[in-house]
């Protein structure tokens, strides 16, 4: 990013720049529209406004309708929190009378957004002087007290607020970095917040050893995505392992304290597919006491019950029928049911949907949905259909 092109967007002509530019592009091809405003401005300016419409275009996902009025850099929002989960941490804050936060590696600023909606009193501090430039843009732009600055986030002194919250950075020059002493701020760094109130954002994948003992791990997803771990320590630590799962109808939680651990059997009449959340969270056997069921296999993540329940926690199914595991013999049990339209999940087998349909050569109008599991140890394939 030019940060004097963005500093000059930031002014009231650089503002008239981006809405004429956001009005042209709109009916207009991103060429033509540049090549028009080129006349008027500098190519480093067009390029500023331009870059920020595309890039508030693929916000959309994360920041709904806050983003047409939002800044941002590329990578800044790859790594963005969804602004839903956001506002959950924020909440979570809340509710543990925290009146303070300090975001020591804020980024472009999506949790200090959330943060100071909340009301809390927000401060961030990053080393990258673009990302902070970008996140001060974003509070002034949305009308949001908050302070940002550049700093090394290991540098700075945190225990003025109540909470520190750091989001380490999981990405160097050469791509994903998957050891932990690799991130920025590393591993180590991270481990001396766990000594006060703090929330640490890791990615999902987080092996749960790494986890120190007396730290709540929080796995979230948003409309069936698992987005992010979080690791809450001190006084915001409320238990050992969290499901929260936010979907259109709100947001629930599941815990360690809701898992009594669970049994084994055959497939009864109903298949839950728990959230991925609660997977990776290891509360499978919670869901299954929820829904009166229990494991089809201890090592395969599919709950089955007598019982037909509605959860937020995991998708049911209705078990129609078992049919032939076996592709040959599954090929002609389709076909006998002239099933043209396949919906393949599968977990704890080696198939690879896609090729398997293809293989299968379906014909025929009926639509289905089959299930490709193990059942106390045995490859199964289940005839299902979701409720």
């Amino acid at each position: 990013m030019d940060l004097d092109a963005f500093a000059w967007l930031l002014t009231d002509d650089g503002q008239r720049l981006l809405a004429r530019a956001t009005e042209m592009e709109s009916s207009g091809s991103a060429l033509s529209v540049q090549t028009a405003l080129r006349k008027d401005e500098t190519a480093e300016r067009v390029a500023a406004a331009m870059t920020q419409i595309d890039l508030r275009q693929k916000a959309a996902a994360k920041f709904g309708d806050l983003a047409p009025r939002m800044y941002f850099t590329p990578d800044g929002l790859e790594q963005a929190t969804r602004l839903a989960v956001a506002h959950h941490r924020a909440a979570r804050l809340r509710a543990f009378d925290a009146a303070s936060v300090i975001d020591l590696g804020c980024g472009i600023g999506g949790d200090l957004i959330a943060s100071s909606r909340a009301g809390l009193t927000a401060a961030g501090v990053d080393h990258d002087p673009e990302r902070v430039a970008v996140a001060q843009a974003n509070l002034d732009a949305l009308g949001l007290p908050g302070a940002v600055t550049v700093a090394d986030a290991t540098g700075v002194d945190h225990s003025p607020f109540d909470v520190a919250y750091a989001d380490p950075a999981r990405r160097g020059a050469k791509g994903r970095v998957f050891s932990a002493e690799g991130w920025t701020p590393p591993w180590s760094w991270v481990e001396t917040l766990f000594e006060r109130d703090a929330c640490v954002k890791v990615a999902p994948g987080i092996p749960h050893d790494l986890v120190p003992g007396e730290v709540e791990a929080e796995w979230v997803s948003d409309r069936g995505e698992v987005k992010e771990a979080a690791l809450w320590s001190g006084s915001l630590a409320s238990t050992h392992r969290r499901a929260t799962v936010i979907g259109e109808r709100g947001l629930a939680t599941l815990t360690s304290e809701d898992d009594p651990g669970g049994e084994v059997g055959g497939v009864a009449e109903f298949l839950y597919e728990p959230d991925g959340a609660v997977i990776r969270a290891g509360l499978v056997t919670a869901v299954a006491a929820g829904v009166q069921g229990h494991l089809v296999d201890e090592h395969i993540a599919y709950v089955t019950s007598s019982a037909s329940f509605e959860t937020p926690f995991a998708r049911g199914y209705q078990v129609l029928e078992e049919l032939p595991y076996r592709e040959k013999q599954l090929k002609a049990a389709l076909r006998e049911r002239g099933i043209g339209k396949l919906t393949i999940k599968k977990r704890g087998v080696q198939v690879v949907p896609e090729q398997l349909r293809k293989r299968l050569a379906l014909s025929g109008s009926a639509e289905a949905t089959i299930v490709l599991t193990r059942v106390a140890g045995e490859g199964t394939c289940l005839l299902v259909r979701p409720f």
